[in-house]
């Protein structure tokens, strides 16, 4: 039996295309942007939908999530304080034993080798743990 596209359309992916079709502005270029590169740097990515709203990307456990405000693209990694950042690319939720984010502004560069390694040690530390 095909989906109908209404039924995709409430697809984990799908749910994601329409946040950011429905922003229009720099925010959702951002939201895609990064998107992509997530999908670059794990291509067994899957995209999840969660917490009434949020576009959550995973791999053996959650890598991030990506939400949306006003002034920025917030990306926050389940485990960033784990991970290594020597390009000191978390910007935010520094305070904390586990999550880290980065906070993104209208204009600003994705410095995108350095954001693929971060992803690709998101990964790396999941599968490590899923395999014990």
């Amino acid at each position: 039996m095909e989906k109908s596209g209404v039924q995709e359309s409430k697809s984990p992916s799908g749910l994601i295309d329409g946040r950011i079709a429905e922003l229009g502005d720099w925010r959702g270029e951002m939201l895609g942007r990064l998107r992509a590169l997530i999908k670059q740097a794990d291509p067994e990515v899957t995209e999840e939908w969660k917490w009434r709203g949020v576009p959550v990307w995973e791999d053996a456990g959650m890598i991030c999530t990506g939400e949306t405000y006003k002034a920025v693209v917030k990306l926050t990694f389940a485990k960033g304080a784990a991970l290594p950042d020597p390009s000191r690319l978390f910007n935010s939720s520094l305070e904390g034993n586990t999550r880290r984010a980065i906070d993104f502004r209208e204009g600003e560069k994705i410095n995108e080798e350095a954001f693929k390694a971060l992803v690709h040690a998101a990964v790396a530390l999941n599968r490590s743990k899923a395999r014990r």
